[in-house]
């Protein structure tokens, strides 16, 4: 919105700052973290008398997690969104396909999440709602979202699987592009919500993601970088950073609460939302396959559950104490900060190889 300010400068005063994406990325990070410094307390006390026990625990989790988790409000995914949606709109071009449809599926998947969410802590029951019902949702949104970016990617990247490292590699995948896609935006949203389990694991990878995704995004949405680091070129991605810079900034703002020992939970309303934020860039940018390097952490953490659920079932045995993998690491005795922290140190590990595929061509 504030970029229309760029129409009463005349080139060499304070409005044309907001032609720059760099500058209104700085604002939109600002604004979203102000947004949940501002209104973090009054949420969190909001949800507290609203939810009176919090978040139902499950009774298969860890033991531990049924006394010190035990009244945390959750749904505070949407203190994250509010100031990620506010910023977003503020700071970015709205005549930009990409903003929308990230922005889309952030929202739709939110909604999701917010339903799930509300079942539970109404319920009082750990289950909310079905799974199925939540895919086919998520897949319904999927879809929109796979034909939306595909219009707008150039004719020569339409429907074309890019690889990282293979300058010169495009895969045609034709119509399986869209439920290739959909996969990817609908894959990165659950993993995240099975990451989401200890007082701020999930939220700073997603930041640590979101942040080489904003940065690729610029890359590749300008001709010079593209042609220096001979990467594909990706016209109107470049204002994804301003997306991506909110979604830091508000992240931010809401792990000051949800730091352990946490205030709120994102709840499956962040959770599921920020996944599918992440996988809706990696869509719009033609990175699919550097998101599953980037967001290795999440896939690690949702196949530990698929390899989990298939072992037990052929053998009745387990591969893990528990899963997801975090809860294995819980079982064998590594403190909750210890856990947090070491994934976060492979998250931002994973990140600098993701960005290292830029130049290895």
């Amino acid at each position: 919105m504030l970029y229309w300010l760029t129409a009463l400068s005349d080139g060499g005063d304070i409005f044309n700052l907001f032609r720059y994406i760099t500058f209104r990325s700085g604002g939109a990070f600002f604004t979203a973290l102000i947004f949940g410094f501002l209104f973090g307390r009054p949420l969190i006390d909001l949800l507290r008398r609203r939810q009176g026990n919090g978040q139902p625990i499950r009774d298969d989790g860890p033991e531990s997690h049924l006394e010190t988790k035990q009244g945390t409000p959750t749904m505070g995914g949407v203190l994250i969104l509010g100031g990620l949606l506010v910023s977003s709109l503020l700071w970015a071009r709205l005549d930009n396909p990409y903003i929308w449809m990230i922005l889309f599926v952030t929202v739709g998947f939110g909604l999701v999440g917010f339903a799930d969410d509300y079942s539970k802590v109404s319920k009082s029951n750990a289950k909310g709602v079905s799974g199925k019902v939540r895919l086919l949702i998520g897949f319904t949104i999927a879809a929109f979202a796979s034909y939306w970016a595909s219009l707008w990617h150039p004719d020569e990247l339409a429907f074309q699987l890019a690889f990282p490292v293979f300058k010169d590699v495009l895969l045609n995948l034709s119509w399986f592009f869209l439920p290739f896609a959909m996969i990817v935006i609908v894959g990165a949203a659950n993993a995240v919500n099975l990451t989401d389990g200890l007082d701020g694991l999930a939220i700073m990878p997603v930041m640590i993601a979101a942040g080489t995704l904003g940065v690729i995004a610029y890359a590749v949405g300008r001709v010079d970088f593209t042609e220096y680091l001979d990467v594909h070129y990706v016209p109107g991605t470049g204002e994804i950073l301003v997306f991506a810079a909110a979604l830091i900034g508000g992240g931010l703002g809401f792990l000051w609460y949800n730091a352990p020992p946490a205030a709120v939970f994102m709840g499956d309303t962040g959770s599921l939302a920020l996944g599918g934020a992440l996988g809706a860039i990696a869509v719009a940018i033609k990175h699919e396959i550097v998101l599953a390097i980037v967001g290795g952490l999440f896939v690690v953490e949702a196949l530990s559950v698929i390899v989990q659920v298939a072992y037990f079932k052929r053998t009745g045995k387990r591969v893990f104490l528990m899963a997801p993998i975090h809860h294995h690491f819980e079982k064998r005795g590594w403190a909750e900060p210890q856990i947090v922290i070491r994934f976060w140190i492979i998250s931002l590990i994973l990140a600098l190889i993701g960005l290292a595929t830029l130049k290895l061509r």
